[in-house]
């Protein structure tokens, strides 16, 4: 063999994990890899970390055994013993800060005689995996940990460090997770950007349509509304009733339209779908972006009747979620309350919406007052940033489509994170829009993966990550 053919073949192997043409390549271990991602998935599903109580010591428990097993080291921290935080951080040159990629190993709870396949089973049938976090948050978690696996057998050569984080609490308390590591360990985690849930594929009839990347959110803060009035036997009507004063001002509320704001994410978002759908829901996009009331009112309207959604990310939305009245059918209560889940834009002023809130409402006589304070900073991510480049870049190469910057109508943790600084980003999997309906989605009474798509993201995150971090 010449040298010339010897360095040739040399040649050929580094750039085993490379994509020719625009074509995705695997590694020559690819099957084995793809066993031990499938291995993993199930054991983390079959852990029931249902918040609450949480219970993420058993995932963390197993997360120590496979790292320990490999020779990673890691950290583990705190606030309640059997909600812990795991940091595992794979060592680069330093001539970049770091990359943070995040999991969390909590889930939400389940009712399990509504489950066909038992919610921590992990089951796998016709092509997909059912279990409780197979969609929130235990694939982003799996791909994260296959991620520092493989670069610490590659033995790879990095000019970041790369830090998986896998936290508590995401369902509900980040005061055991996020916000705990952002306010207590920060030095433990910092970076310049962090990936997360957040974003995700959307693929319809089977194919690929768009990818949204998680670039800022709404911020989740909830409100009561309280009317307060005389009790009374209900054979007597009062206009001083309560109940009767409440249902106005939740109906005034549920009616009002905030303004309309658009940000550079959601700017960004709806000039890039504009392309992407038929040239009648284009123009609704293209006035929506409008700075005329007269033209974007009218696109709004559309978008609260047909795209709920995208309405939400335009504007801060009141839903009322839970009402308080009564004990007794023939007895006015003296006092009555609802809640309303509220997601405020970015952009909105908190020290001045409970006021606009009262005057929406116009009722002296009925108190509104925050739930709580606040817990998820509101928070946005450039993108202009060389993360946001590479993932457009990557996106394009593993899954052949765009990269829309989205944010959120719901919270994730990346908000704790991005109020320090990083630049974080939420990425996620190819699911099927049909899935939702069906019942199959996040938080729903089933929930499930295919498993070519958990794999698929595996990979995209291995190369996303070896994009920004490797060596040059």
């Amino acid at each position: 063999m010449t040298t010339r053919t010897r360095l040739l073949l040399t040649s050929l192997a580094v750039a085993g994990t490379v994509a020719i043409g625009g074509a995705q390549s695997l590694p020559a271990n690819s099957a084995a890899l793809d066993a031990e991602t499938l291995q993993h998935f199930q054991e983390l599903l079959k852990r029931d970390t249902q918040s609450p109580p949480g219970n993420e010591i058993r995932a963390v428990e197993y997360l120590k055994q496979v790292l320990d097993k490999e020779g990673i080291t890691y950290q583990v921290f705190a606030k309640d013993p059997q909600r812990p935080n795991l940091v595992a951080r794979i060592k680069g040159n330093g001539k970049k800060r770091p990359i943070l990629i995040m999991g969390h190993t909590d889930v939400v709870t389940v009712d399990a005689k509504k489950w066909t396949f038992p919610p921590f089973g992990a089951v796998r049938d016709g092509g997909y995996i059912y279990g409780r976090g197979a969609v929130d948050d235990k694939d982003n978690l799996t791909a994260a940990l296959m991620l520092i696996l493989r670069l610490k057998r590659e033995a790879t050569l990095l000019d970041r460090d790369v830090i998986l984080l896998a936290e508590s609490g995401e369902e509900g308390a980040p005061d055991v997770g996020a916000q705990f590591m952002a306010d207590n360990h920060l030095d433990a985690i910092n970076a310049e950007f962090c990936f997360a849930e957040g974003g995700g594929v959307v693929r319809r009839g089977g194919n690929v349509v768009q990818a949204n990347v998680g670039t800022t959110e709404k911020e989740p803060r909830p409100i009561e509304i309280i009317a307060r009035g005389p009790a009374g036997h209900g054979s007597v009507p009062s206009k001083n009733n309560a109940v009767t004063h409440l249902s106005a001002a939740v109906t005034k509320v549920a009616n009002w339209v905030p303004p309309l704001r658009v940000n550079e994410t959601t700017g960004a978002y709806f000039r890039k779908l504009q392309s992407m759908v038929t040239p009648d829901v284009a123009k609704v996009y293209r006035d929506v972006l409008s700075p005329d009331p007269k033209v974007n009112g009218p696109a709004a309207e559309w978008l609260l009747e047909n795209q709920p959604s995208h309405w939400s990310m335009l504007h801060t939305s009141l839903v009322p979620t839970i009402v308080d009245a009564g004990f007794r059918y023939n007895v006015i209560p003296s006092e009555v309350k609802a809640t309303l889940d509220v997601r405020l834009h970015p952009d909105e002023d908190q020290d001045t919406f409970l006021d606009e809130v009262r005057k929406v409402i116009g009722d002296p006589t009925v108190e509104v007052r925050w739930f709580r304070d606040r817990y998820r900073p509101a928070g946005g991510s450039r993108l202009d940033t060389e993360a946001f480049t590479v993932l457009e870049a990557q996106l394009k190469k593993h899954y052949n489509t765009v990269a829309l910057p989205t944010m959120g109508t719901g919270a994730t943790d990346m908000s704790n994170i991005r109020a320090k600084g990083p630049q974080c980003y939420g990425i996620g999997p190819a699911i099927d829009t049909e899935d939702g309906p069906k019942g199959y989605g996040a938080h729903s009474d089933q929930e499930r993966i295919l498993e070519s798509e958990l794999l698929r993201f595996t990979r995209f995150t291995y190369d996303l990550v070896m994009e920004l971090a490797r060596a040059r």
